[in-house]
């Protein structure tokens, strides 16, 4: 064909023109050739040729065709026209006769079943049978033909494999026929073909057979014939597969309408849900407006093709121009996007009128499906992808409540440099696309941050983001919400749904309420042995509030040593710098050296501090049944054993290895610690143990380690609930004498009688596990006090917690505020008196889980009334504690603190006269609900040191509660912290007056890296809550009294935290000039005392005397820290026996420190220059004890 195969056969000067009388089979190439260019010569010649010229099509000399050159392509037309009408006609004729023989059998049936009523009684049996058989060869029939319709049907269904599997194969054949098409496409639209030699009419063949097949299949199974007939797919067979056919019998192929195999594709979004691959409505809505977009597009091509490359039969085909069919696509999108280049357009009066028809359905189909399908497609989730998990490398999936700050939060803490290199990957999941800035936030950290859409609660997601190979998964809680309980509802749903995913995968959860924390043990398998675990915000939360009120500032040092902090360096002598080094300290977990092996805990704590700069609080002790166990402070009893846990205090992990790394052979004569690295024998030694550090208790049981360990004696049954491998519930008894066949023989703690007093009284004083002071279940209005009665009341040295709070305010839970201030670890008599002001109603709801605490009264009335703060001696409080329960109800963030804000510029505006407190010492007034005044060891005045009154209400103790870390500003009027400073950067916060919940974030990385940090945490805030008493409060919501036993009195030989004052007592000649690491040896020596910080006179650095009685933390000072006379100290001491006899106690309690505290306002903070005189000497003789500390 002369002009590119576009055109048709009949085309003027495209066709080939022979002599009728030359036969194809002698026909030689010259005479080809001749009879070629005689034809170009005449048909240019002529304009009007003979019609029986315009229809010679091209002849090959392979394949004899007509010798006329005649073209037959409505031979095929015919076939397909007449097989639809025909059949058209069939099924229209047959549903006339069936409704005229309906008709006539209906009228017939009128007839005879009036004569078979009337002739019924008359006629015998038997005459009936003829038309019960017959009957029943109509139900036989009827019964053969639905069961042939029935498995025609079940064949083509999609609900069976075998119906799954023909579907997919007679669409994926219709593809491939259509491709068969675009491959004929750029040959002639009508060719003589030999079927035997052609393959791709030979493959058409076969797939418009099979074809047929599955036409008969649809037929049998239709329901509507001639709806069936009228279908879009029967229509596409009836123009497709009859031409084929007609092929085969001509030895010609016309191109004709095979394009209308296009028309498959509409149903390619059934095809993939039969597949269970489109499963959103989205997806499925995305497809079918692409499959019916192209299919339509596709299919107008092939027309346009068709007749612009026939020709019009008006015409005689000369008007037909050569396109291919890419073209004619290319030119059916131009058209209808209303473009219209020019360059390609229809001349054929058919194609010409197909595109004035195609222009209005089409333009409007591009109107509507494109904007729609860019839409669908816009709208897909940016983060719906799945996550390949990098081999080599762990992952975590976090979950819960994703925003900006807690995930910054998050990432701050966890990501953090002071960290060992963190090769984990942190995916996040949540149901809603991030923001703008935590969009940018995760671009920042794209090597170790993904993001992908999707909810916990949906298997698919948790599969697409491999939760099953996660290391481990964190659910973040929103602390700010208003229902605290639904949150919490939320994450334990959470909980559920990845539990049931994958068992095994560890959970660490935020939890607001205390109280919800019991649902999680009715997930069957939560296990708290393998990992889980679940960080309850609000117990944390008042627990180290409650601290606060035994040693002021301990919340702001706990708080410090969990979350991970940078250090700032600043050259100024002032409070900043002493604090930031402090901050800079975090908790660690190393195994000690074997060359602690078989020493004491306090020589081991002495050695690491003197030796290796530092300070170790407790180890992690294995009992001979292998639980373990966390022991803070244990005595000198306790022997290191092979492969013990320690617990350190130091500014970064690579410290720590000192503990692990020393070597006594190598290290002994090194003062510089940063020199003892790993050493040769060191390396045999592991080389010989290789699983040391798996399994650190693996070699106790052995003769070597028998001699050397003098472990507790164990007798009591074990719980159900009992200690995991890493204890998480922090409700171990913290000193190892936890039997009563192991005596101490510490030199201070020798029991006393009360022990024994206790065992033989039949009054229950304590709760069924030892661990808190216990008493029978009060009404609360015979703790109620008006403001006359506690007006007249003697209240010093007691704890005021100011509450806001109404009877639709969300419970805060005082319980875990009051549980730390009444643990068994304290005599009764230092028991401070808890007075709870706020409204009646809210504490009244709170009131079930306080009622069996001794000593705590009520005050109905408001924290912001200055004669209620007044009538409870506020002037004479140890700590004041300012609360709020409506604090998320608020939705301006800067008004959320509102209340506690004012209530503490409210206490702190207030002035009082120091004669009221005398009055008051000096009158005997009466004693308040639930004191027992019977004799003076309960008297909370007489007995007692009576600390002196505060004239203005800046120097009462107070911690204040807040909610936005912002806010912090607002507490105090006179410093100069920047609005956008940090939290534990401002003033408020490393004194120890403010507190918020956000610190409390870097316990989920915290617990991630190292469980038994919580765990430690828990010991040192809750008092001791035990697995088996939060099981217990979750069965009956309150505490259970039990008698005194051995076992249960105990747990009371235990660790506390105290504040040690320097200003006199044993410690007073240190307080002068002293260092801090000879006191730490002196205490730990002497009274097993383990020092840990300083609390200290905001202003005790500068050289003139200041009245500024505010304080700061330092936390873990160095060795040559020089110390002042107004110095309080942080301190583990131990259990004291003989408190409960005598009240010359060593330290003076909180009372008493809190007493020096406030002395503290009247005295210069430096001492006098007679005494610095004396300081040389005495550090020459610090020097020289030293060194014989250093080289014992």
């Amino acid at each position: 064909m002369a002009n590119g195969g576009g055109g048709g056969g009949g085309g003027g000067g495209s066709s080939l023109r022979m002599s009728s009388n030359i036969h194809a089979n002698h026909l030689s190439l010259d005479a080809s050739s001749s009879s070629s260019s005689s034809s170009s010569s005449s048909s240019s010649s002529s304009v009007h040729e003979p019609k029986m010229d315009a229809l010679i099509i091209p002849v090959t000399m392979e394949v004899p065709c007509d010798s006329r050159g005649q073209r037959m392509w409505w031979a095929f037309l015919a076939s397909s026209m007449v097989t639809f009408f025909g059949g058209l006609f069939i099924i229209l004729l047959w549903r006339t006769l069936k409704y005229l023989w309906t008709v006539c059998c209906h009228c017939g049936g009128k007839t005879k079943e009036a004569q078979k009523i009337n002739n019924g009684s008359s006629q015998a049996d038997g005459t009936l049978k003829p038309v019960d058989e017959k009957e029943e060869a109509v139900a036989a029939e009827v019964g053969w033909m639905t069961s042939v319709k029935d498995w025609a049907g079940v064949m083509i269904s999609a609900q069976t494999l075998t119906g799954r599997v023909l579907v997919v194969l007679v669409f994926a054949l219709s593809i491939g026929a259509l491709v068969i098409y675009f491959i004929d496409s750029s040959n002639p639209i009508e060719s003589c073909q030999n079927f035997y030699k052609d393959f791709t009419l030979q493959i058409d063949m076969a797939f418009n057979v099979f074809f047929l097949l599955y036409f008969g299949l649809r037929f049998i199974a239709a329901n509507d014939k001639l709806w069936f007939w009228l279908e879009v797919n029967s229509v596409v067979d009836f123009f497709t597969v009859p031409p084929v056919f007609v092929s085969v019998y001509l030895n010609r192929s016309w191109l004709g309408l095979r394009f209308l195999r296009a028309l498959r594709l509409i149903q390619f979004s059934e095809i993939l849900q039969f597949l269970n691959i489109l499963k959103t409505s989205n997806s499925i809505k995305l497809v079918n407006l692409l499959s019916i977009f192209i299919s339509t597009w596709l299919t107008a091509a092939g027309f346009i093709h068709l007749v612009e490359n026939s020709g019009d039969p008006w015409e005689n085909f000369q008007n037909n121009q050569a396109l291919t069919y890419w073209e004619c696509v290319y030119l059916l999108m131009v058209t209808m996007s209303t473009v219209g280049y020019g360059d390609v357009y229809a001349k054929t009066t058919l194609g010409r009128l197909f595109m004035v028809f195609f222009i209005l359905g089409g333009l409007a189909m591009f109107a509507s499906y494109v904007p729609e399908i860019i839409e669908l497609i816009g709208n897909r989730k940016k983060y719906g992808g799945s996550y390949s998990a990098v081999s080599g490398r762990k992952h975590i999936v976090v979950c819960g409540h994703i925003t900006l700050e807690s995930v910054s939060n998050f990432l701050k803490d966890f990501l953090h440099k002071d960290r060992d290199d963190v090769n984990v990957e942190i995916v996040f999941l949540h149901n809603i696309s991030p923001n703008l800035e935590l969009e940018a936030l995760f671009k920042r950290h794209f090597t170790q941050v993904e993001f992908y859409q999707g909810s916990v609660l949906n298997p698919h997601d948790l599969a697409r983001v491999k939760i099953e190979s996660a290391d481990a998964c964190l659910i973040l809680a929103n602390k700010y919400c208003a229902d605290p309980d639904a949150e919490d509802a939320s994450n334990i749903m959470r909980v559920i749904s990845i539990k049931n995913y994958h068992p095994k995968i560890r959970i660490i959860t935020q939890m607001l309420q205390y109280h919800n924390k019991a649902h999680l043990l009715n997930i069957p398998s939560w296990n708290w042995k393998e990992g889980d675990d679940a960080i309850c915000l609000a117990e944390l939360k008042l627990g180290f509030i409650a601290q606060s009120c035994l040693a002021q500032g301990l919340s702001t040092m706990l708080a410090n040593l969990f979350s991970m902090r940078s250090f700032i360096k600043i050259e100024e002598d002032t409070w900043q710098k002493y604090y930031l080094e402090g901050v800079s300290n975090e908790m660690y977990t190393e195994y000690l050296s074997s060359a602690f092996v078989g020493l004491s805990f306090p020589t081991v704590c002495e050695l690491c501090f003197v030796k290796l700069k530092l300070l170790m609080i407790a180890i992690e002790y294995k009992s001979a049944n292998r639980e373990s166990r966390i022991l803070i402070n244990p005595g000198n009893h306790l022997k290191i054993q092979e492969g013990t846990l320690g617990f350190f205090i130091a500014s970064d992990a690579k410290e720590v290895k000192r503990a692990f790394f020393y070597c006594k052979a190598c290290h002994d004569d090194i003062t510089d610690p940063k020199r003892i690295k790993k050493c040769g024998c060191k390396r045999l030694k592991v080389g010989a143990r290789s699983r040391y550090p798996k399994d650190p208790f693996e070699f106790k049981n052995t003769a070597h380690n028998s001699q050397l360990v003098t472990e507790p004696v164990e007798d009591e049954q074990p719980s159900t609930l009992s200690p995991k491998k890493k204890q998480r519930n922090g409700g171990m008894r913290n000193s190892p004498s936890s039997s009563p066949k192991l005596m101490r023989h510490d030199p201070l703690l020798i029991p006393g009688n009360d022990q024994i007093d206790n065992m033989d009284s039949n009054v229950k004083k304590y709760d069924s596990t030892g661990m808190f002071h216990w008493c029978a279940p009060k009404e609360i209005e015979k703790v109620i006090l008006t403001r006359s009665e506690a007006a007249m009341t003697v209240l010093s040295g007691h704890v005021v917690v100011c509450i806001f709070g109404d009877v639709s305010s969300a419970l805060i839970g005082l319980r875990n505020l009051v549980m730390p201030l009444r643990a068994s670890n304290f005599h009764y008599h230092e028991l401070k008196h808890i007075v709870f002001v706020g409204s009646i109603e809210y504490l009244k709801r709170e009131w079930e889980t306080l009622h069996n605490f001794p000593k705590v009264s009520i005050l109905p009335g408001t924290p912001l009334s200055r004669a209620d703060l007044r009538a409870v001696n506020i002037n004479l409080c140890d700590m004041c504690v300012i609360l709020s329960a409506n604090q998320n109800n608020i939705d301006d963030t800067s008004l959320q603190d509102k209340e506690c804000i004012l209530a503490s510029l409210n206490i702190k505006s207030m002035q009082f006269d120091d004669s009221i407190g005398v009055l008051q010492a000096n009158s005997q007034g009466f004693t308040p609900p639930g004191m027992d005044r019977s004799s003076p060891d309960n008297s909370p005045v007489h007995g007692m040191l009576r600390q002196p009154s505060i004239t203005t209400g800046v120097n009462i103790p107070i911690i204040t509660e807040l909610v936005n870390d912002t806010n912090v500003q607002f507490l105090d009027q006179d410093d100069d912290d920047d609005p956008d400073t940090e939290l534990y950067l401002t003033q408020p916060f490393a004194c120890g007056t403010a507190f918020a919940v956000s610190v409390l974030d870097s316990l989920m990385s915290a617990t991630y890296f190292n469980d038994n940090i919580l765990t430690l945490i828990r010991t040192l805030v809750t008092g001791g809550a035990t697995p088996e008493l939060e099981a217990l409060i979750a069965e009956e919501n309150a505490l259970r009294g039990g008698y005194s036993t051995p076992q249960t009195l105990a747990n009371r030989d235990r660790c506390r935290v105290a504040q040690l004052a320097l200003l006199d007592g044993p410690f007073a000649d240190l307080g002068d000039g002293g260092c801090y690491g000879d006191l730490f040896c002196k205490a730990l020596k002497t009274y097993n005392m383990l020092c840990f910080g300083i609390y200290r006179l905001r202003d005790a650095h500068l050289s003139t005397p200041s009245q500024c009685t505010k304080r700061y933390v330092i936390t873990n000072p160095p060795y040559e820290f020089e110390l002042v006379p107004t110095d309080l100290i942080f301190c583990l001491m131990q259990f004291d026996h003989n408190a409960g006899q005598s009240r010359a106690s060593l330290s003076h309690s909180s009372h008493s420190s809190q007493s020096s505290s406030k002395k503290s306002s009247s005295v210069h903070s430096i001492p006098s220059t007679a005494n610095r005189q004396n300081r040389p000497k005495s550090r020459e003789s610090r020097d020289k004890q030293k060194k014989e500390m250093v080289y014992r």
